[in-house]
């Protein structure tokens, strides 16, 4: 039952990794400032 749990686990964890990667493949590194910067951005419009 470890196994099968651990087993479970690394593939998760396979999968986000995969996830991660593929998101910050799709888009070029412009794409990918301008998306973090947007939480820095609320506060100046909001604030």
């Amino acid at each position: 039952m470890t196994f099968f749990l651990f087993a479970g686990d690394m593939l998760v964890m396979a999968f986000m990794i995969g996830l991660a990667i593929w998101f910050s493949n799709r888009d070029n590194d412009e794409e990918i400032a301008r998306i973090a910067r947007i939480p820095l951005e609320d506060e100046d419009y909001y604030g």
